[in-house]
């Protein structure tokens, strides 16, 4: 008999899910101020989305990150981005 859980599974209860898609916006500031990015995440196919505010340098890291990565998960609680996986024994 497999266990049941004690609450049910609902979107709000998953707390990892895999980025499907990802948008950099610039937003431009006051005259005279500097404009700030976002980063918007599509999770799962579009079941979650997330919206990131960046400065300049996270922004270039993260555009150089997500170009390069084959599979990125996103932890929702925590905000934190993953990515991929390697087994173990490799570098």
């Amino acid at each position: 008999m497999a266990p049941k859980p004690s609450q049910p599974v609902t979107d709000d209860s998953i707390v990892v899910r895999q980025l499907s898609h990802y948008q950099f916006s610039w937003i431009a500031g006051e005259p005279g101020r500097p404009g700030s990015y976002t980063l918007q995440l599509v999770l799962d196919q579009g079941a979650w989305e997330e919206v990131l505010t960046l400065d300049p340098d996270d922004a270039d890291n993260l555009q150089e990150l997500l170009s390069g990565a084959g599979t990125v998960f996103y932890d929702v609680r925590r905000r934190t981005l993953m990515f991929g996986t390697t087994p173990v024994g490799r570098s």
